[in-house]
């Protein structure tokens, strides 16, 4: 009899090791760098860059350069909930800020109160679980737990008094007000591009169909159901029944089940697509009665949701999985003596935010591979020695360019979000190109134990790794 069927232990450990194995395979590695088709949605970009560059502008006119980093974390907030209706995205957006805030308060206090650096790595451990367990509970979907961890390891190096905590979470605070507004204000002029945007991504998941055949069906189905769930949310127009119709004509093409179902719409999709994504009142849809496509009821709120989902075992399963790669990570690199431990701690969590096994795997190697480009960009043009305003400008840019590939590819967002936060780092204190070394040696301790952790805690039926059966 063979051991796997008797001792549950050994099954376990051969699931890990399997597990393992793919992480070195050239497979994985080969994924990593694939770069996803998705939906090119400028305009979010452009409005988490606009605020960044607000804040900055700000501290730079106010000749308050050294805190100008914090206000371009809070305003880093908009970043959050991009593809929610405007109703939601007030509420979601609001309360990442206000995790950015707290959590520099948080690290702040850490800082001013000289704490050894082993207390401050458990600290932030369970404070980067305590973040990864709220973000998933209410589905703030965005940058992650790990902007509010840098923004937490940021302030405890910036903070020796308690005069210190107060200015940082003022400069934060501001920020995230005006990435507040910044990314509400087109509710003021096209309040119904939400619900219209959502519309255009699942015509276009429906018509990928066409290509991807039964692998696209589930996104499908997906997209479908978060649009009709972002119209429900938004106000009532005269465009809402037309949404509706189209709605439930893309899902008349999956049930259809058949190539020649979405081909025989293919044309009509891609037009209402260009139509839905257009910014003006007047679009040309199909009209229909008001009684061909009931309105639908109001989804349930998220923050009830997100209470329930507290109590998710998968998500406190990830919570304490974050928490504990987190510590790890930490305490090796502080053990190897180097500069900045927390860092490591952050490649630990971001590894983790995968949603499965193999996502995590994915995002470890895409998190290196873009922290060693970005590093070394960053060490490029930190030796160029550009200056404050110079360095607006590139920071702005490269964040932009993170947010329009953030759906695209994890590494290349890696290697602006990298050379973005040094550079950011650099507005508040005097560093140089070595630092770029730290980094990069921190990140790799971080991924690997957020690896290592991944797949010795790896669920059983987690198989998304392993080659598929014919």
């Amino acid at each position: 009899m063979l051991p796997s069927t008797v001792d549950p232990t050994y099954s376990r450990l051969r699931h890990a090791g399997g597990a393992l194995a793919h992480s070195l395979s050239a497979d994985a590695w080969r994924r990593s760098l694939d770069v996803r088709s998705a939906d090119a949605v400028v305009a979010p970009a452009v409005r988490v860059g606009l605020a960044i560059l607000v804040v900055l502008i700000g501290g730079g006119l106010l000749g308050q350069t050294h805190l100008a980093g914090f206000a371009a974390l809070g305003a880093l907030s908009s970043a959050f909930g991009r593809h929610e209706p405007y109703r939601r995205l007030a509420a979601k957006s609001g309360c990442a800020g206000a995790g950015v805030a707290a959590y520099v308060a948080l690290g702040a206090a850490v800082g001013a109160a000289g704490m050894p650096m082993w207390a401050e790595i458990v600290l932030l451990a369970v404070a980067a679980g305590v973040a990864f367990w709220l973000l998933a509970a209410f589905r703030i979907i965005g940058p992650g737990a790990v902007i509010l961890i840098f923004a937490a390891a940021g302030a405890a190096g910036f903070a020796d008094t308690a005069a210190d905590i107060g200015v940082a979470v003022a400069a934060a605070a501001t920020g995230a007000v005006i990435g507040w507004v910044i990314v509400m204000a087109p509710a003021l002029y096209h309040p119904h591009g939400p619900a219209r945007v959502a519309v255009a991504r699942a015509l276009a998941a429906v018509s990928a169909l066409e290509n991807s055949g039964e692998s696209a069906v589930a996104p499908a189905r997906a997209a479908i159901a978060k649009a009709r769930e972002v119209v429900a949310l938004g106000p009532r127009h005269p465009h809402t029944h037309e949404l509706l119709a189209l709605l439930d004509a893309a899902e008349a093409v999956v049930d259809g089940g058949s190539h020649d179902t979405v081909r025989a719409r293919r044309d009509d999709f891609a037009r209402f697509e260009s139509e839905l994504r257009k910014v003006r009142r007047d679009i040309e849809v199909p009209r229909v009665d008001a009684a061909d496509a009931a309105l639908p009821d109001r989804p349930e709120g998220f923050l009830r949701t997100g209470v329930r989902d507290l109590r998710d075992r998968a998500i406190v399963i990830g919570a304490g999985r974050v928490m504990l790669a987190s510590l790890l990570a930490g305490w090796i690199a502080l053990a190897a003596g180097l500069q900045h431990p927390l860092w490591a701690t952050m490649g630990a969590m971001a590894a983790l935010q995968g949603a499965n096994y193999r996502q995590t795997v994915q995002r470890g190697i895409q998190r290196l591979l873009g922290n060693v480009a970005g590093a070394l960009l960053a060490a490029i043009l930190i030796a160029a020695a550009l200056g404050y305003w110079p360095l607006v400008v590139v920071i702005v840019a490269l964040q932009t360019v993170a947010e329009l590939y953030a759906t695209r590819n994890y590494a290349l967002t890696s290697i602006a979000v990298t050379a973005t936060a040094l550079l950011v780092i650099g507005l508040g204190e005097p560093i140089g190109p070595d630092i770029a070394l730290s980094r990069i040696g921190d990140t790799l301790i971080g991924v690997v134990v957020g690896v290592v952790v991944a797949a010795l805690t790896i669920a059983r039926g987690d198989h998304h790794h392993l080659p598929a059966r014919s």
